[in-house]
């Protein structure tokens, strides 16, 4: 945003966004004037409120003497947050806490990270997983199960884990397991996921049965597809919205994987990480803000993360929040 208001007015318009963020109501020159950093009378907050709302930052709900952010004095409270946007010890502590015991399948982590998202924020949270188009082999293992029963794992570099049991001869050796395993390593790391290239048979039958066992394995796994998104607490929307009919389109919404992706990316892409309102260009969600940043693994952007709320928002804390999230699962996957 290019206007730029003097000091005391913009002391005054952060003040109303922050009270009414805090309340849901109305704030009046008669509350204002008790803060401590309102130094001036309850007269000049009155003529600066009345030029705030004038230059479109406050509005003026029905016949109260108070007034409410418009999504313009969202923004410019956005744009001016400065350091205010810091997660309290509390909820770092949980994120941490969360992220040192999460292991397992990339699926489950993303899963489980928009719920985390919904109980710090009470916002509707998404977590877009990597794009699939190009999935790049770091490790391949084969390893025995049981006498007849080995597990090939196949992990990408952003974190995609993918498991599958291979049938094997019983007389088959734990060395010839090993030596196959090996090769697949040698033939798989740095292919891409669902683009095998064919797997070269040596001189030795037991080894060969075992790479064929798994070269079919691998034929199976289904092309990629487009980025997953993952939802969590959807159910906080109907405490954020008075309306039925507008909880209903938030949901839809939500459910439509492809509009989330399509809405994040072009979000990011813009250089913002806020869209305020109407600022979405989603008619569906012009009572809604939407908070969001990038994850990546090593240092490569892999997916995105973000709450949805309501355009009166606590900002800081899902900037600071998403923030927070974001670097965590960045260092988890990057080190996983």
């Amino acid at each position: 945003m290019d206007e730029t208001l003097d000091s005391r007015k913009s002391t005054i318009l952060r003040k109303v966004v922050t009270e009414h963020i805090e309340t849901g109501l109305p704030v009046g020159s008669a509350h204002l004037v008790r803060d401590d950093e309102i130094e001036v009378s309850a007269a000049t907050v009155r003529s600066d409120m009345a030029v705030l709302e004038q230059e479109g930052f406050l509005t003026h709900p029905h016949t109260s003497a108070g007034r409410i952010p418009t999504e313009k004095g969202y923004r410019y409270f956005v744009d001016h947050l400065g350091n205010r946007a810091a997660l309290d010890p509390a909820s770092e502590e949980q994120v941490a806490s969360f992220f040192r015991r999460a292991h397992g399948e990339l699926e489950r982590m993303l899963r489980d990270t928009s719920q985390l998202l919904s109980q710090l924020t009470d916002y509707a949270a998404v977590v877009v997983g990597p794009p699939h188009e190009a999935l790049t082999i770091r490790a391949a293992l084969l390893t025995r199960l049981a006498p007849t029963t080995a597990l090939l794992v196949v992990v990408c570099a952003n974190g995609v884990v993918e498991k599958r049991t291979i049938e094997i001869d019983e007389k088959v050796t734990d060395d010839e397991v090993d030596d196959a395993s090996a090769i697949l390593r040698e033939r798989l790391t740095g292919q891409n996921l669902g683009h095998f290239p064919p797997i070269a048979m040596i001189d030795r039958p037991n080894v060969n049965r075992v790479l064929e066992a798994c070269a079919a394995v691998l034929d199976a796994i289904p092309a990629p597809g487009g980025e997953e998104v993952y939802v969590g607490g959807a159910s906080h929307m109907a405490d954020q919205f008075e309306q039925t009919e507008t909880v209903r389109r938030v949901l839809d919404i939500l459910e439509q994987s492809f509009v989330v992706v399509s809405l994040i990316g072009d979000l990011l892409a813009a250089g913002r990480s806020v869209a305020i309102g109407t600022e979405s260009g989603l008619e569906s969600l012009a009572e809604c803000s939407i908070v969001v940043a990038p994850y990546s693994v090593d240092d490569d952007q892999a997916g995105t993360i973000g709450v949805l709320g309501p355009t009166r928002m606590n900002y800081p804390q899902a900037l600071a929040t998403v923030a927070v999230v974001s670097r965590h699962l960045s260092r988890q996957l990057s080190s996983s």
